[in-house]
């Protein structure tokens, strides 16, 4: 009778983490059934986040390697690849530093959900997957608890936009809402401020000091806030600029205006 033969060693760190089978089905459609993460902050944020359930993960032995040096146990085991591999499922540009995972999209919390203390930003039409991103990793380093947005008109957190994010989408859910005047008037009368980036407001940002509850609501380059958006503000302040250049990308002007919102006192009033 022959021997079984020994089975391979899982890889370092595998450990499996428990969740709901489901039957096999077509291929991966990103953004929908799942969504493709590439890189280092992306990815490694992914990995460390329990939240997070992967259906596959390729590495190059140098990248298996700097996970196992970070320390981060793997949910699923990975294919070890080259990195040329990773190259044909992305094309030749993206910088994926040897990681690519595509996995199920986050649970979206429910606008109902966010406590009374919150500070969140609205997203009105902004459907550049960069910009998106920056935002996302931008509100990450502000402690913003959610960022409100729409399902149309807004780019899936996937591919560029979570390369973009730097890690940032496993930090900052994104909550979906059908209509963001609905949204923005929801959160007014739980007393929400709710404050509009507009380049053309009569209010500086420097006369706006820190706020909780408060919404910051931001619109997409060139067209800025719509119309209705705007209405459902309690406040429109502009970022004063002093150089040559007055305007600014609205990731940076995000930036700006959650440094100014949380500035002192925890970014309590």
């Amino acid at each position: 009778m022959t021997p079984p033969r020994d089975r391979p060693a899982k890889p370092y760190g595998f450990r499996p983490r428990p969740r709901p089978q489901q039957p096999p089905g077509p291929a991966a459609r990103e953004g929908r059934d799942h969504v493709v993460l590439y890189g280092w902050h992306p990815v490694s944020q992914a990995l460390a986040n329990a939240g997070r359930h992967f259906h596959r993960l390729l590495a190059t032995e140098n990248a298996l390697a700097r996970l196992k040096e970070a320390g981060i146990e793997l949910p699923i085991e990975p294919e070890l690849v080259r990195p040329s591999a990773i190259d044909k499922l992305l094309g030749p540009d993206a910088v994926h530093q040897g990681l690519y995972a595509e996995a199920e999209p986050l649970a979206a919390p429910a606008l109902d959900a966010m406590p009374d203390d919150a500070l969140l930003l609205a997203l009105d039409q902004i459907t550049d997957p960069h910009n998106v991103g920056a935002i996302v990793r931008t509100a990450a380093a502000f402690g913003v608890t959610a960022i409100v947005t729409t399902a149309r008109h807004s780019p899936n957190a996937t591919g560029v936009l979570a390369k973009s994010a730097s890690g940032g989408l496993e930090h900052v859910p994104l909550v979906i809402v059908r209509n963001l005047a609905e949204a923005l008037i929801t959160l007014g009368e739980r007393g929400f401020t709710r404050i509009g980036l507009d380049s053309d407001a009569g209010t500086s940002l420097d006369a706006v000091g820190p706020r909780r509850p408060a919404v910051l609501v931001l619109g997409a380059e060139g067209k800025g806030l719509r119309q209705r958006t705007t209405e459902c503000c309690d406040l429109l302040v502009r970022i004063d600029a002093t150089g040559a250049i007055r305007s600014l990308n609205v990731s940076n002007a995000a930036a700006i205006t959650l440094y100014a919102l949380t500035r002192s006192s925890g970014g309590q009033d």
